[in-house]
């Protein structure tokens, strides 16, 4: 971190190559490829004639084929110097665990392809250099138990080298950058919207830096041509891409081979060593605003991946902690901050409820807000039309009816427990019900209908809807839901308003959360608690829920032994202070305005306090 500092303050934190070394890898491969077609176009293949080639090329076109040969080699060299700085960095940050795994691992087979590639790159030009690498490089296979000494016998004179070997050589200078870019391709696979060209100054800065270096120190064959008959006694080395060939001469090949092996393994175990205590919570749901766009975070997934792995348009520069750009503001919820530049997120901020989106992980489930006006990535509304068809239409009581649709096969709904679609009648007018089922419980699509007196559509669903009927709709909408807080839970539900509750309970328990939950369920007539005995069965399953039906009206059910009058003053009476809880209360727009300000007087924090009401009409359904 302090490096990269100091790279901000020299070249600002849009330029920091540090935070552009996958991109620029992706650049540095490009001019090798563009220059290797070149100079492999005047390259000839044969042993006799190899040698000769290059050196043409080298001096005959000193302009343009000699300065190419050199921008190849030295791109490739800066390709392994930030391929290793890349994988020091992600390895010094800790990013290669879960799911980072696979990016590690692909990134691991690169580095073997660079090399390969790089290492068979210096065996063409046939000169004296190419002959030390081409034997030491056979001789080290050989040491393996499948050749047993087979391969240096096409080394043991001039004759043994055939055309066929320049053939062979020349295939894999050209299959081995393929598959490399094939990899490199998959290697970004898993990093939501990877940069793969790096800032235009850094490209022209690149470039640039190639080329003088090509022109100050061109690139010649060593020695001469290759010669079998006589042993290389001196070379110059590339101790980028040549670091172990002294040891090929001063170690057992066995323990080159050893020491290779070892170190891959290394690398590909590293994932695994150890791991981060964050809780055994895989998966952390995650709302942002605005619009309450829903989505879940993986473990060790920064806030930044999985809003752009959901399609998100967030605000985002380095993606490295160094410019502060994706700032978001925490609304609940805990995050690990990670690491980041102190002048991108200060003391302050942090003190603030401020974090960067590219660095922070959530420790539970969060909501956060970000300062844009749309986070869509289309710049299009989430909201979106669906055509759902009527599998089930179950009359719970007189006056509430349990519908349920299904959707085409392989579609689903993304969306957060508490919030609710519309309906669109055959006019454009919309009526807003609430999701009742959990969103894990995709399977079909659970809604509660009340009958309401002249209602239009209400009363289309109690005498006319038939099974099969296809529905229009478009969800999802509404920001009632579940927010993340060590405090207890009270939930008020009147009538129908038990069916966003529903849905945010069971969800709470498909999620482990153990917070207290204590459900206020309110109605006129016990008739309109119509899914009590599921309420009682979550009582007598979870330790941690409490159901309490609360009947405002008893004169017409002189049985009924259970609490009575309106049902936020239940609550009242429970909890003469209130400041220690989070409230929420769904239920007809009368009842919610009575209850808020009551409980509110009661020490409630309006930061706690989250409600839907709704009002239905004959011709409208407002949601608020």
């Amino acid at each position: 971190m302090a490096v990269e500092a100091l790279f901000n303050r020299a070249f600002g934190d849009r330029l920091n190559p540090f935070y552009q070394l996958g991109a620029m890898i992706f650049f540095l491969f490009w001019i090798v490829a563009a220059s290797g077609l070149y100079l492999y176009a005047f390259f000839d293949t044969g042993v006799a004639a190899a040698y000769a080639s290059v050196t043409a090329l080298t001096e005959e076109q000193w302009y343009l084929g000699g300065v190419l040969r050199s921008l190849h080699r030295y791109a490739a060299d800066a390709m392994v110097v930030l391929l290793l700085l890349h994988l020091l960095r992600h390895f010094a940050f800790d990013r290669m665990r879960g799911f980072r795994a696979f990016s590690w691992l692909t990134g691991v087979a690169l580095i073997w392809l660079v090399y390969i590639s790089g290492i068979n790159g210096y065996m063409l030009p046939w000169d004296r250099l190419a002959q030390f690498v081409v034997v030491a490089s056979f001789e080290w296979l050989d040491a393996l138990p499948s050749f047993g000494g087979t391969l240096m016998r096409n080394f043991i004179t001039p004759a043994s080298v055939s055309n066929r070997l320049f053939s062979l050589l020349s295939f894999i200078h050209i299959g081995a950058p393929l598959l490399l870019l094939m990899m490199m391709w998959v290697h970004v696979q898993r990093v939501p919207k990877a940069s793969t060209q790096p800032a235009r100054p850094i490209t022209y800065g690149l470039t640039a830096s190639l080329l003088v270096l090509a022109l100050l120190q061109p690139v010649s064959s060593q020695g001469g041509a290759a010669d079998l008959a006589t042993e290389v006694s001196t070379v110059a080395l590339d101790w980028f891409l040549l670091p172990l060939y002294p040891l090929l001469y001063r170690w057992p090949l066995g323990a080159v081979w050893a020491l290779v092996g070892f170190g891959t393994l290394l690398l590909i175990a590293l994932p695994w060593s150890r791991r981060r205590r964050h809780g055994q919570q895989q998966r952390f749901q995650l709302v942002m605003h605005p619009g309450a766009k829903p989505l879940l975070a993986r473990r060790d997934e920064t806030l930044l991946e999985a809003g752009l792995r959901a399609g998100l348009r967030l605000p985002y520069q380095c993606r490295n902690g160094g410019c502060g750009v994706c700032v978001c503001t925490l609304l609940n919820g805990r995050v690990d901050h990670g690491a980041y530049q102190p002048a991108a997120l200060t003391a302050a901020m942090r003190a603030a409820g401020k974090a960067l989106l590219c660095c922070a992980t959530p420790l539970e489930d969060l909501e956060i807000e970000i300062d844009v006006d749309d986070l869509d990535g289309d710049g299009r509304p989430t909201l979106q039309r669906y055509q759902g068809r009527v599998e089930s239409l179950e009359r719970c009581s007189e006056s509430v009816i349990r519908l349920r649709l299904s959707l085409p096969a392989g579609q689903r709904i993304s969306f957060v427990a508490g919030q609710y679609l519309n309906i669109i009648l055959a006019d454009g007018q919309r009526r807003a019900f609430s999701f009742a089922n959990a969103p894990h419980d995709h399977a079909l699509i659970e809604l509660h209908v009340r009958l309401v007196a002249g209602g239009r559509y209400t009363s289309y669903v109690f005498n006319q809807m038939q099974l099969g009927e296809v529905v229009d709709f478009e969800a999802p909408l509404g920001a009632f839901t579940l927010h993340a807080d060590p405090r207890p839970i009270l939930l008020i539900a009147g009538a129908t308003g038990f069916a966003p509750i529903k849905s945010i309970v069971e969800d709470a328990f498909h999620r482990g959360i153990e917070r207290p939950l204590r459900l206020y369920w309110g109605v006129r007539d016990p008739r309109d608690l119509y899914l009590l005995d599921l309420c009682q069965r979550w009582q007598r399953e979870h330790a941690n829920f409490t159901v309490v039906p609360v009947l405002s009206d008893p004169v017409n059910a002189p049985d009924w032994s259970g609490r009575t009058g309106l049902v936020h003053t239940a609550i009242l009476a429970d909890f003469p202070d209130l400041s220690g809880f989070q409230v929420y209360v769904c239920g007809s727009l009368q009842m919610v305005d009575t209850a808020v300000p009551a409980m509110l007087a009661q020490g409630l924090a309006e930061s706690a306090c989250f409600s839907d009401a709704f009002h239905p009409a004959a011709t409208s359904t407002t949601a608020t």
